[in-house]
């Protein structure tokens, strides 16, 4: 029986990785956790369904073409398993909400924890997505009967009642509170998310070993980051918290944080991080911080999650490393592929803007499974009581 799920940060040798399907993606229906209101994407608030379909077989072009470049590398690559009930168009439930659909299973890194050999299913924070680890399950079965060192357990499924979000808040968002106060209260990690019940997207996380660094965000509350900040102590691991500014609406770390290799982090000029500690710890332990250069490419769509047409976004910096030396980056942001060239890297450069509106890009629809190393102490120099 062979050691499957190892995977400590986010650079050592790629050897398996699961990539997402666009299938069955959708433009979620109103919900507490997130008023989609994009009427220049054709769907106004109050209106949902799939995206349409030449979308979704463009965005599989990409990713099969993703695949095949993994592949042709040495990594091994699965696809997840969609389950029926996410194409069915089917309204999912509990005994306490009716949700009218389901998000998708693109984004695989959203809702799954992979550390080491742990495999931790996450919370999630919105109806459209509380089946969505389903879809993982024949994978995980698999991975549990061959693996005999795999660690797999789930955090408390939540019930996401009306009690978990803050009433009205994007109400308050969109037509009440000003920019200033939207900055304050982002600086203050308060979002739609009430702290009824701990919540938290994986997607948060940013695995460097011994550490990882998570961010509370539009989808991950203080409870959420305090359950799994425990549950880490108690393996004798470590999680530290960060905030980034002129953020109003943050919803995953990796537009943010790029680790490259041990000593050199790429991060989001716009969006500092304010969090005094973190910047602390990188530079008691002799780690270079670099800014990434502006994102250039133009998105230009029908439909869309993320990535207003006619617009650049951050998504550039959502990469996906293939070793310490050899990066996935998305083609149209030259201006990156230059700068991680210049910075010593091997840039294999992926389009992906077919994807991208679906709600990620390179990071965001991989999720690694194995790679070569252990578990390593990236930062023996620690700051008491972060």
């Amino acid at each position: 029986m062979a050691k499957i799920v190892n995977a400590w940060n986010e650079w050592d040798p790629l050897k398996l990785v699961i990539m997402g399907r666009p299938e069955g993606t959708n433009i979620p229906a109103p919900e507490p956790a997130w008023w989609y209101d994009e009427p220049k994407g054709g769907y106004p608030l109050g209106a949902f369904g799939p995206f349409p379909q030449e979308m979704i077989d463009n965005a599989n072009e990409q990713m099969n073409e993703f695949q095949k470049r993994l592949e042709k590398r040495g990594a091994k690559v699965e696809r997840i398993e969609i389950q029926d009930f996410m194409t069915s168009g089917r309204p999912v439930s509990t005994p306490d909400w009716v949700q009218p659909n389901n998000h998708g299973v693109n984004n695989v890194r959203d809702v799954m924890l992979v550390h080491g050999n742990m495999i931790i299913e996450a919370t999630t924070v919105r109806r459209s997505r509380w089946y969505e680890y389903l879809n993982f399950r024949p994978i995980w079965e698999r991975y549990f009967r061959e693996d005999p060192e795999l660690v797999w357990f789930s955090a408390p499924r939540p019930r996401l009642t009306d009690k978990s979000y803050v009433k009205n808040y994007y109400y308050y968002y969109n037509n009440v509170w000003s920019y200033e106060e939207k900055l304050e209260k982002a600086r203050k990690s308060e979002f739609q998310l009430t702290e009824h019940e701990p919540l938290w997207d994986a997607a948060d996380a940013m695995r460097f070993g011994k550490d990882v660094f998570h961010q509370i965000s539009a989808v991950t509350n203080k409870s959420g980051f305090d359950w799994l900040k425990r549950q880490y102590e108690a393996l004798g691991l470590r999680m530290h918290h960060v905030v980034f500014d002129n953020y109003l609406h943050p919803w995953h770390i990796d537009v943010n944080l790029a680790p490259l290799h041990p000593g050199k982090l790429m991060y989001n000029p716009e969006w500092m991080p304010i969090t005094p500690e973190f910047t602390q710890i990188f530079k008691d332990n002799d780690w270079e911080m670099i800014p990434a250069v502006r994102p250039e490419a133009i998105h230009k769509h029908e439909t869309y999650l993320i990535c207003e047409p006619g617009q650049t976004s951050w998504i550039s910096m959502n990469t996906f490393s293939f070793s310490p030396k050899v990066i996935f980056v998305e083609a149209h942001e030259k201006a990156y592929c230059d700068q991680l060239d210049k910075l010593g890297m091997e840039v294999d450069a992926i389009p992906y803007d077919k994807v991208i509106p679906l709600g990620g890009a390179l990071h965001c629809t991989t999720l690694d499974i194995n790679r070569e190393g252990g578990c390593e102490d990236y930062f023996p120099n620690q700051i008491a009581g972060y």
